[in-house]
């Protein structure tokens, strides 16, 4: 048995499947672990939505900004955007079945002393806390109260953690945080204007996992959401977002080795962007 992790899909699954072949994935005793953003910009969102959900017990995903925007363009509460690729799903004969299994995908995933998150974790978030917080999320994305979260989710404040958020704005602060953070201040500010490179990063800040004692630098933590960044393999970290939509690799770690595996996602946008 062996666990992949891997980084951003977004809709590119003709390179997913070659990235499966490479691996020798066998879904009778292998597991995968997606780091979120399966849909959205690239050309077949639907099919890797249909896949995963198939591989049942065999995958685990965590829900990245993607993801979570479908969910919210399919409750009437977000439009679709110029470059969105989702309309095939909202179209399907199969959409509702997809779109409740989505919603009932974690935030977070935790085994042993990784962490799989889509983002990453504020830094005076532990693991323990990450974890409570998470499912607090969880559990309005799967209730009844899910349209109240849609008309509530988006926004950029509060911008910061603090013990006494209540209501909706604590379960945005704590969305914003593990699917679309980026950089924040030693103190746990979040900027989400920045999506580019490291050495671009606007004074004050700096990437989430490098705000020195940050309570959860003990485990290693898995993520994706910067294709900027590239790969980043350290003994605490496992950065899987190399741009496949953009024409770079998608990319899978065996986590028993750290062996990588990489596809050429050549065919992708002829100029670098990044998202």
């Amino acid at each position: 048995m062996a666990t992949f992790a891997i980084g951003d899909l977004q809709g590119c699954y003709k390179e997913f499947r070659q990235l499966l072949d490479l691996i020798r994935f066998d879904c009778s005793k292998d597991r995968l672990w997606l780091v979120g953003d399966i849909v959205n910009r690239g050309p077949d969102s639907l099919s890797i939505l249909r896949f995963v959900r198939g591989l049942n017990d065999a995958v685990v995903m965590v829900l990245g900004n993607h993801d979570l925007h479908l969910l919210m363009v399919a409750e009437g509460c977000a439009r679709l955007h110029r470059n969105d690729t989702l309309q095939e799903i909202l179209s399907a004969p199969d959409r509702d079945e997809l779109l409740h299994w989505l919603r009932h995908q974690r935030l977070l995933h935790v085994h042993e002393n990784h962490v799989m998150v889509h983002a990453g974790l504020l830094p005076s978030w532990g693991v323990e806390q990450a974890m409570l917080l998470a499912q607090l999320v969880e559990t309005v994305l799967r209730g009844g109260d899910f349209h109240d979260l849609c008309a509530h989710m988006y926004g950029n404040e509060p911008d910061h953690w603090d013990d006494s958020l209540e209501g909706y704005a604590r379960l945005r602060v704590i969305i914003n945080a593990m699917t679309r953070m980026r950089v924040c201040t030693p103190g746990g500010k979040m900027n989400f204007a920045h999506k580019g490179l490291v050495q671009d990063i606007p004074a004050g800040y700096l990437p989430w996992f490098e705000v020195p004692n940050r309570v959860s630098r003990e485990a290693t933590i898995i993520c994706g959401h910067w294709s900027a960044l590239g790969l980043q393999i350290r003994s605490n970290l496992i950065a899987l977002d190399t741009g496949c939509l953009w024409g770079g690799n998608l990319t899978a770690v065996r986590l028993e080795d750290r062996k990588i595996f990489q596809v050429s996602c050549a065919a992708g946008e002829g100029t670098k962007r990044w998202q």
